[in-house]
């Protein structure tokens, strides 16, 4: 009987180890990622994610939490998390407790018994301390069944350690923020891994600003949060968005005619495009296009009070 496991893949350093340590005690490994409407992997570049998992031979799941209902559930635990934020707006433990469901289901589908993350005990403060690491398994009806190989020697047993058919003794004690192991490791391994990314967009204060100032307005389509990360964001009767260089200006224009925005651009002089959800705010976004193609920042004094 051939034995397999799934390892919740960040795209990092971290979840490729887990997934090699568990290949080198012959499991068949099955990468599930978790697609988060505001990030939070370290590599949110899927064909580098679908790369990996090909040079490997690793199966790969990805499970898109940026449509459907599962977007309307990330959502609402976003909104009104049942177990605190962190600094900014950054539900952490309801979020993993979200990705845990989201493992479990897919275990279930695909008749796996082992879950491992590459959660590593003390490496960041909010999410990964070891009574943390212990509550958001229970939450998700994983207790001791959530395997974190890297530090595996510093947790309770899980089940498989238990029943022997995951090797304890062939399990790491790693902790805290320092990398020297994991890198020396990976090394051994002969495995690539991206540089990290800034990770859940909602852990920074003016990204978390902006996102609430959305929630604020409207339930959001997934398409109105992709403005968030491009653009000057202004509000009055409605969202306003406007392109700071002509990559976002392309941008932002392209996800307006899908979501059927209006988009404002002044054909006969170069300067920025500017999208709105609003019609009453056609005036203003004349306005925001005259003053933010010219460089005389006294111009833009007037609509400090509508950016966001």
């Amino acid at each position: 009987m051939i034995k397999k496991a799934i390892v919740l893949f960040s795209g990092g350093l971290d979840s490729r180890l887990t997934a090699k340590l568990l290949e080198k005690q012959g499991f068949e490994i099955h990468l599930v990622f978790v697609k988060l409407p505001f990030g939070g992997g370290c590599c949110n570049d899927i064909p580098c994610i679908i790369n990996f998992a090909q040079t490997q031979g690793y199966y790969l799941h990805i499970i898109d939490a940026t449509k459907g209902q599962k977007f309307k559930e990330y959502l609402e635990l976003t909104k009104n998390p049942k177990y605190g934020r962190g600094k900014a707006l950054n539900p952490c433990k309801d979020c993993k407790i979200f990705i845990f469901k989201q493992a479990k289901k897919e275990a279930k589908k695909l008749k796996i018994e082992v879950i491992a993350t590459g959660e590593v005990i003390g490496q960041r403060p909010m999410s990964q301390m070891k009574e943390i690491l212990l509550f958001d398994e229970k939450k998700a009806g994983l207790q001791n069944k959530i395997l974190r190989p890297l530090s595996a020697k510093l947790l309770p047993e899980t089940e498989y350690e238990k029943n022997g058919l995951v090797n304890r003794e062939k399990l790491l004690s790693l902790h805290g923020r320092q990398r020297i192991e994991q890198i020396e490791l990976a090394k051994k391994y002969k495995i690539k891994y991206p540089t990290p990314a800034g990770g859940c967009l909602l852990c920074e204060k003016d990204y978390a600003k902006k996102v609430k100032c959305l929630f604020d307005y409207k339930n959001p389509k997934y398409e109105e949060t992709l403005f968030l990360k491009r653009g000057r964001m202004f509000k009055n009767n409605g969202l306003i968005f406007v392109g700071r260089d002509h990559k976002e200006n392309i941008f932002i224009e392209e996800i307006a005619k899908k979501i059927k925005w209006n988009i404002l651009v002044d054909e006969e002089i170069s300067g920025p495009t500017v999208v709105y959800d609003q019609k009453q705010d056609k005036k203003l976004a004349k306005k925001l296009i005259i003053a933010y193609r010219d460089k005389d920042l006294e111009n833009r004094e007037e609509f400090e009070k509508f950016k966001v």
